[in-house]
């Protein structure tokens, strides 16, 4: 037993190698016992060479293709100011919006890859919560600016553990989806419930709301239900909520009525 056990705590230190025991003088149960250590610890070195490809894979994507998107944005841009024949502008103004799309996009998979992976590890931390709520709104407003939409930010004494940058992207995430559905004019609150576990951030908005057999389905990577088709976005938005509050252990809720605006919860623990 005690090799057996002497075994089994180099494998969980990693540092477990065959060559440490004389199969002569091991039993059967000895011998299938360093078999499986040496298989496990084998599959786990191959796992970590996979995640160090796959981490390499997502820098080189982010790294080799952010300077060529920045350059068709900005030729895009110089079309526009330039370009006069009321024939041309709207392909003009295609590729802007097109670029944009697929700047937001490898931006977005970037971030879930590197979640999935587990290559970033969210570092939580109790904290405020109304500083991440603030700072996420106020990178909202000029979009809400744009509609007239009226972001209110409820105040809040509430503390949490999460990680202040993913949290701040979480909420905004929410933020930007409230007012990139509600019509222009209205309003969208923003607020915290403090319960003795979590702290619960409530995004409430006065859009077309979600139909019940589709609110499973909106935290699922790229849905996007036919009725919001017509909209800029690409389907990952609220996959990257659900992802990063699972992940400080939290959880995502949505809250609506077809017509009638939608309320979502973004849930962290204390």
């Amino acid at each position: 037993m005690r090799r057996l056990e002497a075994m089994l705590e180099e494998a969980i230190n990693d540092s477990f190698e065959e060559e440490h025991y004389d199969e002569s003088r091991l039993s059967r149960l000895e011998a299938k016992w360093k078999h499986f250590l040496s298989s496990s610890v084998s599959s786990r070195h191959r796992l970590m060479e996979e995640q160090d490809k796959i981490k390499m894979l997502i820098s080189d994507i982010s790294h080799q293709t952010k300077t060529p998107i920045a350059n068709i944005l900005l030729y895009s841009q110089i079309l526009q100011e330039k370009e006069t024949d009321p024939e041309l502008l709207p392909i003009v103004e295609n590729i802007r919006e097109q670029s944009e799309k697929l700047d937001f996009l490898i931006r977005s998979m970037v971030k879930a890859s590197r979640l999935e992976s587990d290559i970033l590890v969210l570092q939580t931390k109790k904290q405020p919560v109304m500083p991440c709520i603030l700072a996420a709104a106020a990178d909202v407003q000029e979009a809400a600016l744009k509609k007239q939409i009226e972001i209110t930010v409820k105040e809040t004494e509430a503390d949490a553990c999460f990680d202040r940058k993913w949290t701040e992207e979480a909420v905004g995430n929410l933020i930007d989806n409230a007012v990139k559905y509600s019509p222009a004019g209205s309003q969208v609150q923003v607020s915290v419930t403090d319960y003795q576990m979590f702290a619960a951030v409530q995004v409430a908005d006065c859009g077309i709301g979600i139909r019940e057999e589709e609110q499973a389905q909106v935290f699922e990577r790229f849905y996007r239900s036919r009725e919001v088709a017509g909209e800029k976005g690409v389907g990952i938005g609220l996959y990257l909520v659900r992802e990063i509050a699972t992940r400080q252990g939290g959880y995502v809720k949505v809250k609506s009525k077809h017509g009638e605006g939608s309320i979502f919860y973004f849930y962290m623990a204390k």
